[in-house]
């Protein structure tokens, strides 16, 4: 998704990038969006719909992401082309093949998972922009659709561990200096690197943790300390 959602320095997410906007319609960035997310995930218990399974579709709302996000590392660690049939959702294993078809149109497109996201309420998925575009959702930014799962990644489900991360830099230097913070208080406290094209992006993160709900815990205790903190998926 993280992204990574792309990345912005010094924070959760990298300098430069753009906040996800699903077709413009969205506002504030995506690291409030996710801690607004946090604090009732941890207050209330209040967790994402279950994701559809063979013979059992989701319906919802989609949005979608296009040209700010265009070349960003997503949650599965492949750059974000916005011409491919890709889409981001909640909880789906990374590489599922979806069907999303548009209630109002009848159009159906054929898209891979391949990130995380959306975090508003009501929404059920983000499609790429060629995705989006295929099915007539581009235009009105969001439509009610409903999500098949077509075919299950290699092996069924994708097995990945939850981490929280608190910052991504483009030097080195500087997740080492957060990092050097944070181990005091939170031995787990690790540096991911990533390569998004020609840039390495250096990411500060806490655990991994075995299970989302004991992650979403601890990003809680660290927003609560003003720290800004995002749960995300690595490869085990």
């Amino acid at each position: 998704m993280g992204r990574m959602w792309g990345e912005r320095e010094g924070g959760v997410m990298a300098k430069g990038a753009p906040t996800r906007t699903g077709g413009g319609r969205r506002a504030g960035t995506r690291a409030s969006v996710v801690l607004v997310a946090l604090v009732i995930i941890a207050g209330c218990g209040i967790h994402p719909a279950p994701p559809p399974e063979p013979g059992r579709p989701q319906t919802g709302v989609a949005s979608w992401y296009g040209p700010g996000f265009h070349g960003h590392a997503t949650t599965s660690g492949e750059i974000y082309d916005q011409e491919d049939l890709t889409a981001a959702h909640p909880n789906l294993p990374l590489g599922t093949r979806c069907r999303v078809t548009n209630l109002e149109t009848g159009r159906s497109v054929d898209v891979r998972i391949n990130d995380r996201g959306p975090f508003v309420k009501g929404r059920a998925i983000d499609l790429s922009y060629a995705a989006a575009r295929e099915i007539g959702v581009f235009g009105p930014g969001t439509a009610p659709v409903r999500i098949e799962v077509v075919e299950r990644p290699p092996g069924g489900y994708v097995a990945v561990r939850y981490c929280v991360q608190v910052g991504s830099f483009s030097e080195a230097a500087k997740a080492a200096a957060l990092r050097a913070n944070l181990a005091p208080r939170y031995e787990d406290v690790y540096i991911s690197s990533v390569r998004a094209r020609a840039d390495v992006w250096y990411r500060v993160r806490v655990g991994p943790f075995a299970v989302r709900s004991d992650a979403e815990r601890r990003a809680f205790e660290l927003a609560s300390l003003g720290i800004p903190a995002i749960v995300t998926e690595e490869p085990e």
